[in-house]
């Protein structure tokens, strides 16, 4: 009964948690500054890219990347309970933002027309959860193999 319990209060955690990142995505516009939001609902691949201030946006979107690990990361501890995964997803967390932000940076600062879809999936890391669902399915694959082996 008590795992019942524990079980329905983890769920409605990571829910809520669900709930934060839904509240980031659906205010994005309000909360950052981000010019290429617009820039990409629109026809993009025949316009210019709008004009930015370079830092306000790198800082906005390390903001939004934050706040996004953040939740991510808390989610990956209530689903799982252990710290090595938490610790392990950090660091690769932490590879993704450098990586992808060098990559951001630099497909910015050498933007051509046919960069625009490499810049959109690259800021789309950087600012959505998409680590996150890549994340939790290989990590319940890796318990539930372990669960196996013993």
């Amino acid at each position: 009964m008590e795992q019942k319990v524990k079980k329905r209060y983890r769920i409605m955690q990571i829910g809520i948690l669900i709930f934060l990142l839904a509240v980031i995505r659906l205010f994005e516009q309000d909360l950052f500054y981000d010019p290429l939001i617009l820039f990409f609902k629109s026809d993009y691949l025949l316009g210019i890219i709008p004009p930015m201030d370079m830092a306000k946006l790198m800082f906005n979107l390390s903001l939004r990347f934050c706040l996004n690990t953040i939740i991510s990361l808390t989610i990956i501890y209530v689903s799982f309970r252990d710290i090595n995964i938490l610790k392990f997803s950090a660091v690769l967390y932490g590879v993704l933002y450098v990586v992808a932000t060098i990559i951001f940076i630099f497909l910015v600062l050498n933007i051509e027309r046919e960069h625009y879809l490499a810049l959109f999936y690259v800021r789309r890391f950087l600012i959505h959860p998409i680590f996150l669902l890549i994340l939790l399915p290989a990590f319940y694959y890796y318990r539930l193999r372990e669960y196996r082996k013993n």
